[in-house]
């Protein structure tokens, strides 16, 4: 089978001056939407923003944010240039209202944020209170096509010990609100306050799948499927697995090879289901501890290691999981790009590093911020 991916990046919206989050959301998205549908006057005065067929913006639950969807692709060189169009077109809009889009997983600078209107967005904000208020992460949601919601589940029971890795490759948040926070993804953390969020535990089927998710809702905690957010999970609305876990990346050609990656895990999973194999038996306790470990981390001490069942030089877990889905890779073709995008990774460092390493070199949070613009849009 021949799986497609779907790549959404949640992108902030930043002033290029102070760093500090605009909530411009709503605007930026009639903007892009004028250059498509408003009138002519409309249309030619935003002409540079008219997005590339199949990507459009859309609203997050904060204003401060806005998401880039990607069409269902096949190819990565297909996926690499459809992330740089639709940061290309979110940049556009953004620069109409003197403002600019950054890849970042969290704010640098301290500031509010605002509540999107929207009905949905204004429950959850009675409901969850500050957890709510705070919250401000973006992240890499990868969809990749699966057959059928049983081999969709399938595939969730047996990616589950590998997602930490993808998460410690994608890190992009050592900063919380002008704090560094120790932490390489501190998105993570943050993400974690949803008491629906995180690690699962291994389903077995479909209707196990949809019988829990029932469950979840019927507590009443959370109002709908749509607010179980799992590490990955199946989607709502379309026939793919959904892997969450990422940050957003900094660099936008390591968001193609973690992509790729993540096609080459489900299809892994998928030919192991195929031939009978059954799912690592670990512990949702043991891969919660994994992603925390990743999310503190990054690349720079040690990962669980699925084959050892021990911490490891996190470059060793790295190959470790190049190695288990490198017969997936070859099959896509997509070996060569995925390898040199993990090498990248390896040799100039996330996107934690990048922003840790401006902020050391120039102590300034808005030169962090100025630094991020410049890479998510390499060569603009």
């Amino acid at each position: 089978m021949q799986r497609l991916i779907g790549v959404e990046e949640e992108l902030l919206i930043v002033d290029p001056h102070s760093g500090r989050t605009m909530p411009l959301g709503d605007r930026l998205v009639a903007n892009a939407e004028a250059s498509r549908t408003g009138p002519a006057r409309s249309r030619a005065s935003l002409q540079k923003v008219s997005p590339p067929a199949g990507i459009v913006l859309e609203h997050e639950a904060k204003l401060e944010q806005v998401e880039s969807i990607l069409p269902p692709l096949l190819a990565l060189d297909e996926v690499g240039n459809a992330i740089l169009a639709g940061r290309k077109l979110a940049d556009l809009a953004a620069r109409t209202l003197g403002a600019r889009v950054a890849a970042l997983a969290t704010s640098v600078v301290p500031g509010s944020t605002h509540l999107t209107e929207n009905p949905r967005y204004e429950t959850i904000g009675e409901l969850f209170g500050l957890t709510m208020k705070e919250q401000l992460t973006c992240g890499m949601h990868i969809h990749v096509t699966v057959r059928d919601k049983d081999e969709g589940v399938a595939v969730l029971d047996r990616i589950r010990p590998w997602l930490h890795v993808l998460l410690a490759l994608s890190a992009n948040s050592p900063m919380w609100a002008g704090i560094d926070t120790g932490y390489s993804s501190y998105r993570y953390q943050a993400w974690m306050r949803w008491p629906s969020a995180g690690s699962y535990d291994r389903f077995g089927s479909a209707q196990e799948y949809r019988q829990l998710v029932r469950a979840l809702v019927a507590t009443g905690v959370i109002l709908d499927p749509g607010m179980v957010y799992f590490d990955a999970r199946l989607s709502t609305h379309n026939p793919t697995v959904e892997i969450r876990a990422p940050d957003v990346c900094l660099d936008p050609e390591h968001a193609v090879g973690i992509a790729g990656l993540a096609r080459a895990l489900v299809n892994t999973a998928a030919a192991e289901a195929h031939a009978g194999r059954a799912p690592d038996p670990f512990p949702t306790s043991l891969m919660r501890l994994a992603m925390w470990s990743a999310s503190r981390y990054g690349l720079n001490q040690t990962l669980w290691d699925p084959n050892s069942r021990g911490p490891r030089e996190a470059r060793v877990v790295v190959d470790a999981l190049l190695r288990y889905v490198g017969a997936a890779l070859r099959a896509s073709g997509d070996e060569e790009r995925v390898r040199a995008a993990v090498t990248s990774i390896l040799e100039s460092g996330t996107g934690s590093e990048v922003q840790c390493q401006t902020l050391s070199r120039t102590g300034s949070l808005a030169e962090v911020v100025a630094e991020s613009i410049r890479r998510t849009h390499p060569g603009a």
